[in-house]
């Protein structure tokens, strides 16, 4: 039985819950009136104890004990309902996903957990676990900072962690007969990429400025599209020169040679004859000295953060070329194709996707008419703009000479 008491002229309630003793401090002043208001509520508690459905928190929000409470709760509802704790069933979830992902996913999904999901969810019974649990769970998402400018968490990135939240829900779900809490939550919209692509006279601005170490690096790079990771992967028995073609097979991610990013990434690019003329200058450099086309001078594969901060944004800077991500070596080779008018179905396939609709989405305002279909195209633009800097500089190199003159 639950006893009313006084402390310091305040009522205080005793009682026992999950064979826990219980002592709660009201705001309530010691009155009969006030004794007689919390007995009728002494009553509802042991009532609602009884039926199972009695709220720790509800009656007392402010108690250092309701968390503590609330999680025993939670424990005892899991042994007697058989439905297990979100962590042990996390655990088990992703132990039968562990075939169908890389390693690299593998990583993510463990760190989203270790971070995020259980320290939130762990201890509690996943049939407990209610559709506002989640919404609270991402707006609060949304106030995580991070970096030594404190930066939010961005859209892409809460969702991000929400995708394994739901896969384990809907999952648990399915099994165990309960509705899902995750139904019709829906991503948050995240703002269209930003890209910033380099001009064909950029590009060359860049590749003459470069160290001449990293210009055949960089040529490639502007010139095939690839990812990071992949031309950071590369190794010399990936490379075709017969059948001018570069066969992407595998990338460089954290340090690891792992599978391409999707299946449609498997390909081979076609070499233009810049890119073949710069990787023939390359096999001279490192074919004997590393199995990785681009390497270090002890023959390790590129850190790429360490070549962005030593060589890409210096370079940038010395050039007065606007400051930007490596990346967009990828959309700068997107949109010079585009701009040549080559098939969209051609740059598809060299740039790993499935279909071209993420052209269309992503460069439909570098999209002129398209006619060419085999790269072509591009060859023509490329000496067009060769052969218009020849001319620039012979009509300079003329005008010196008769200044001197």
């Amino acid at each position: 039985m639950a006893s009313i008491r006084s402390r310091g002229k305040k009522l205080f309630v005793d009682f026992r819950y999950l064979g826990v003793r219980c002592r709660e401090t009201t705001n309530l002043i010691d009155t009969p009136e006030n004794r007689r208001k919390l007995q009728k509520i002494i009553e509802r508690i042991e009532a609602e104890i009884v039926l199972g459905t009695f709220n720790y928190a509800q009656y007392f929000p402010k108690s250092d004990k309701a968390e503590e409470m609330m999680a025993l709760n939670d424990r005892k509802t899991s042994i007697q309902t058989d439905v297990p704790l979100f962590k042990d069933f996390a655990m088990q979830f992703t132990q039968e996903k562990e075939i169908e992902w890389r390693e690299t996913y593998r990583n993510k999904i463990a760190d989203t957990l270790r971070l995020y999901l259980i320290p939130t969810f762990g201890s509690r019974p996943l049939h407990l676990i209610k559709k506002t649990d989640v919404l609270a769970f991402r707006s609060s998402l949304a106030k995580v900072t991070y970096g030594k400018t404190n930066k939010h968490l961005s859209a892409a990135r809460i969702n991000s962690i929400m995708v394994p939240l739901g896969m384990i829900l809907k999952e648990a779900a399915k099994r165990y007969k309960f509705d899902s809490p995750f139904d019709d939550i829906k991503s948050l919209k995240e703002p269209k990429v930003n890209i910033a692509p380099f001009t064909l006279d950029e590009v060359w601005k860049f590749i003459n400025g470069v160290r001449l170490d990293y210009r055949n690096y960089y040529l490639v790079r502007f010139f095939t599209g690839m990812r990071t990771s992949e031309i950071d992967g590369l190794t010399w028995d990936s490379i075709d020169f017969n059948r001018r073609e570069i066969v992407i097979n595998q990338a460089l991610v954290k340090g690891k040679i792992v599978p391409p990013k999707t299946q449609e990434s498997y390909r081979a690019i076609q070499m233009s004859p810049w890119v073949y003329d710069a990787l023939k200058e390359q096999q001279k450099v490192t074919y004997k000295r590393s199995e990785y086309v681009f390497c270090s001078h002890t023959g390790e594969p590129f850190d790429y953060n360490n070549v962005n901060k030593r060589v890409w944004h210096p370079t940038l800077k010395a050039l007065g070329l606007k400051k930007r991500n490596a990346y967009q070596t990828r959309h700068t080779a997107a949109t010079l194709w585009l701009a040549a008018g080559e098939s969209p179905e051609w740059i598809a396939y060299q740039m790993g996707h499935s279909t071209t609709k993420m052209l269309f989405n992503t460069y439909s305002r570098y999209v002129p008419n398209m006619t060419r279909q085999d790269g072509s195209a591009f060859e023509a633009l490329v000496n067009l703009s060769q052969v218009q800097l020849d001319i620039s500089n012979t009509n300079i190199d003329k005008e010196v000479s008769n200044e001197n003159n």
